[in-house]
């Protein structure tokens, strides 16, 4: 993949809207994030709580400092090419956190008071740092100019499905070649679960080809936690598997939202799980399902947004 060097002027043709005429398509039916068809697959009742219910959920160390340092990374290309330095770079650390907690206060409080809370708030926070400079050491953000950062992207399929998400980072080579890369702030799988990994990096490239009729070149997913850089070549052929598999995923959902039975799926992540309280699988037992659906901001709502941010981690950790 030859990457885009500073000062280049390609760049990816954005969603966001434009010219042109506005071309009518099917009736949307139902929309799906990666975020979301991620957790539909780990666990239906969890999609239920997350997306039919809207349970808040407490604020996560691991899913504010992964907020933290994708803030920190997106920033680091608003400076000058000469100057995005591994410097440069930490100090956006203090500021940026201050920007997340004045727009969500109350990641104020996942530290408590106290020598043992100021403890593991500087713990976490050199955590923060050392994905910051092990960023540095994949590759050197001075000879790259993205096309694109924390891209929303949406498109329609013929089926009324809307696939909606955020893209990390767009690179476009002078050769028209688009390479998606995500930030990771977990380490990378081990090799039986790169498929699951892969999949939201596929649902983001079949939007892109979707709406602009080329099969993105790279998918690169960059494991801050450990260094490693997970590349993949898609074909078209991967690309309609990706759109069937979305396709079944939201028959599925559908069935459920018809049925009402939403049947949790057990894991060594339900340990991690808010709503383990509320799960049948641990004793508990759901809330009635809203009479009316709650109604769910839409991406233009929560474009740019720290909850936006915390939302999309989830797809990182």
């Amino acid at each position: 993949m030859t990457t885009t060097e500073a000062g280049g002027e390609v760049s990816v043709p954005s969603p966001r809207g434009g010219g042109g005429p506005v071309v009518e398509g099917p009736a949307v039916v139902g929309s799906l994030s990666p975020s979301r068809a991620g957790d539909f697959m780990t666990c239906p009742l969890l999609y239920r709580f997350r997306v039919i219910d809207r349970l808040p959920e407490r604020p996560s160390p691991a899913a504010a400092r992964g907020t933290l340092v994708h803030a920190v990374l997106e920033r680091l290309y608003d400076l000058p090419a000469g100057g995005r330095t591994v410097g440069a770079a930490l100090e956006l650390l203090g500021p940026q956190w201050e920007r997340l907690l004045a727009a969500e206060p109350e990641l104020a409080g996942l530290f408590e008071d106290g020598e043992a809370g100021e403890a593991d708030r500087s713990e976490w926070l050199g955590q923060a740092r050392r994905m910051v400079e092990r960023y540095f050491t994949l590759e050197d953000p001075r000879r790259l100019e993205p096309a694109e950062r924390e891209l929303f992207v949406e498109t329609v399929l013929d089926s009324g499905l809307k696939l909606r998400g955020y893209i990390d980072r767009v690179d476009v080579a002078p050769s028209g070649d688009v390479r998606i890369v995500d930030y990771k702030t977990g380490t990378a799988p081990r090799a039986d679960f790169e498929a699951r990994a892969l999949f939201q990096m596929k649902f983001y490239a079949l939007v892109l080809w979707r709406l602009h009729g080329r099969v993105p070149r790279l998918l690169q997913l960059m494991y801050l936690g450990n260094g490693e850089v997970l590349r993949y070549e898609p074909e078209e052929r991967d690309l309609l598997a990706t759109e069937r598999k979305v396709e079944a995923l939201w028959q599925a959902i559908r069935r459920a939202m018809d049925s009402g039975e939403w049947r949790p799926r057990t894991s060594r992540l339900c340990d991690w799980c808010d709503h383990k309280e509320r799960c049948p699988e641990f004793g508990g037992t759901p809330p009635p399902l809203p009479a009316v659906p709650v109604r769910r901001p839409s991406p233009a709502d929560l474009e740019g947004s720290a909850v936006a941010a915390a939302a999309r981690e989830r797809d990182d950790l």
